[in-house]
């Protein structure tokens, strides 16, 4: 058996960046992904508080997992597509989605863009091409293969990215899709984010291939290993990986080796089945302060610097989370909406009969008497 490929880093602990590996980026993407990376932060932080305050019913972190994400979609044009998974709070934020927008979804008002359908943290902005998360490991993998095929049949430059665990390259969607989107060359950049743990298990018990991006060689498509926790290096592998796309050269699998330094969700203890020692060593390898070290090498950052941004974006949550609880809940008759153009004159009997029930203590709830 062959060594496994080192992922590709270019950040050191010391923010120093390996020889002539420096990609210097403009100040002003560089302090806007490290905003990004902060911003997503401080959401999660405040997302599970709620959870835990019971304001909120459910919660899904991607603490330690910031630059993964933030970098490879930083490497997309506005008009490409995202099709995700549950740990990239970060590609709204970086898209202008508002958190009004974002945290009304936690609460399933009638702010919420899915109308109170999902859980929370199952986004779904159209506005930002950010197509909706599904529990469903996986799914999202053949459905990115299948838009980039579209794409592709149409003529048109769209690149599309999808996002999935460790976990979701066992799914049979990610056979399907990879396999779809190479005999296609279909313009789809995969980006599996091995955060090690897939809820319980181990990546060691997923998968007996020497990574998750040699199984790219099965379908005919490159793969490459990147250190998850460096977003230079995410940005760009995943550069090269778009443009490759864009170009008419068909899919590639990214395997961003990181780690899920939450719980899988706030229903999980990872406590109770991850090594305390292995959790300690990768939370020294956090992204954002390596990040921070390269910044403040190139006098990018400061303790200022710092203190301003954590108390905007702390504000502008907070400031959302207000306007969110002071919401109602989507009205009742909203259950009958977006499936059929018209309604069917049983739908229609059925709104009639379910508003007839409701009293003037539920209207106000947007709940049924009890």
């Amino acid at each position: 058996m062959t060594t496994t490929q080192p992922p590709l880093s270019i950040l050191q602990k010391d923010g120093k960046t390996a020889k002539d590996k420096d990609p210097n980026l403009p100040a002003d993407q560089l302090k806007r992904l490290y905003e990004t990376m902060v911003a997503a932060r401080i959401l999660d932080e405040r997302g599970l508080a709620l959870q835990r305050q019971g304001r909120i019913g459910f919660y899904l972190q991607a603490l330690g997992q910031e630059a993964s994400h933030v970098g490879s979609a930083s490497t997309l044009q506005d008009s490409d597509w995202f099709f995700p998974a549950y740990r990239q709070p970060g590609i709204p934020i970086l898209r202008g989605v508002p958190f009004d927008d974002i945290v009304n979804e936690w609460y399933g008002n009638d702010g919420d863009t899915s109308k109170g359908r999902q859980m929370p943290v199952h986004y779904s902005f159209r506005q930002a091409n950010f197509v909706s998360v599904s529990s469903p490991i996986g799914t999202q993998i053949s459905q990115a293969a299948g838009a980039g095929m579209a794409a592709r049949i149409r003529g048109d430059d769209t690149v599309f990215m999808s996002y999935f665990g460790d976990g979701g390259t066992s799914s049979n969607d990610f056979h399907a899709g990879l396999n779809f989107a190479a005999v296609f060359k279909a313009p789809v950049v995969f980006v599996c984010e091995n955060n090690q743990w897939a809820i319980s298990v181990p990546a060691t018990n997923q998968t007996k291939s020497e990574s998750m991006a040699i199984k790219a060689q099965a379908y005919g498509m490159p793969g490459i290993r990147v250190d998850g926790n460096d977003v230079l290096a995410v940005h760009r592998v995943c550069k090269e990986a778009v443009e490759r796309a864009r170009k008419g050269e068909g899919p590639t699998l990214v395997e961003t080796v990181t780690y899920r330094i939450a719980s899988h969700s706030s229903s999980d203890d990872a406590a109770r089945y991850r090594d305390a020692d292995e959790f300690e060593a990768w939370k020294q390898r956090d992204p954002i302060q390596r990040f921070q070290r390269y910044l403040q090498r190139k006098k990018l950052w400061n303790e200022a610097y710092e203190a301003e941004i954590q108390e905007r974006y702390k504000q502008a949550i907070n400031d959302a989370i207000k306007r969110a609880e002071a919401r109602p809940r989507p009205p009742l008759d909203s259950l009958f909406e977006d499936v059929y153009l018209n309604l069917t004159p049983q739908l229609r009997a059925q709104r009639e009969e379910l508003l007839s029930l409701e009293g003037p203590e539920s209207a106000e709830l947007g709940e049924f008497p009890l």
